[in-house]
């Protein structure tokens, strides 16, 4: 993959897959202009990719803040090429009865308002130069149901449904929009997560281990690429193979 001349912006950069995507693109001669929250972290990142890569601290679920980091982006590296909307929270961890409000509207503003509103700016300009790849990090949650989490399955399962739609109006306009399904990966995520209980979900994926940061990555950063110019509307889950199988637990 090549992104010589092309302009990258990725939302949540700050570490996880968006930070391995930042780099991977640098290191195919992109430039990435790295959107998070934590402005020590994003500066310390950009210093480890190099000189390609530059940073904008913003809340992704704060409309103005959000619109006005992709402003920036424009005003220092040119117009978008790529647009990866990465940013997310996984949520309040509760069934149902127990699942409070203020933690179901958390879920919706940052992992679909923000997707919303970052799409409806970027897109009219990508559709007027008639070129540009919008990727949008979903989950396995946007296929399937979860327990214990309906505020960020029901999210993703409208990122998904943004993300089609864009595809499809935005299509004829030389504008792609895909979406991956990451699995059980190994980012800050799941930093709190036991370890017992990581051996446990990576003994339910067909290649028994979880995911790494930079597998995920790989996948990113072709869908973002010339590569895959006539790939769209597609939803790619890089999992070891856990959504597409039924796995019988020995």
């Amino acid at each position: 993959m090549d992104f010589t001349g092309q302009h990258v912006v990725i939302t949540g950069a700050s570490s996880g897959i968006g930070r391995a995507t930042a780099a991977r693109i640098a290191r195919a001669n992109g430039t990435v202009t790295l959107i998070a929250r934590r402005s020590n972290v994003l500066e310390d990142v950009c210093r480890d990719i190099g000189e390609r890569a530059s940073w904008i601290a913003a809340d992704a679920g704060m409309k103005d803040e959000i619109l006005g980091a992709l402003d920036i982006a424009v005003e220092r590296n040119g117009p978008i090429d790529g647009l990866f909307l990465n940013a997310g929270t996984e949520g309040m961890f509760s069934l149902t009865p127990d699942y409070t409000d203020d933690a179901f509207a958390e879920a919706l503003l940052v992992n679909v308002w923000s997707l919303f509103w970052a799409v409806r700016h970027v897109l009219p300009a990508m559709i007027k130069r008639k070129k540009g790849a919008i990727l949008v990090t979903g989950s396995l949650g946007a296929e399937t149901g979860m327990v214990g989490n309906i505020g960020y399955c029901t999210s993703k399962h409208a990122a998904l449904g943004i993300a089609r739609t864009i595809a499809m109006e935005a299509a004829p306009h030389g504008v792609r929009c895909n979406t991956i399904n990451p699995g059980f990966i190994d980012t800050p995520m799941l930093s709190d997560v036991p370890e017992s209980f990581k051996a446990q979900m990576a003994r339910r994926v067909p290649q028994k281990r979880v995911g790494t940061p930079e597998e995920a990555a790989a996948v990113a950063a072709f869908l973002l690429s010339n590569d895959a110019s006539h790939v769209t509307a597609q939803s790619l889950a890089v999992d070891g193979g856990l959504l597409g199988t039924l796995m019988i637990e020995e």
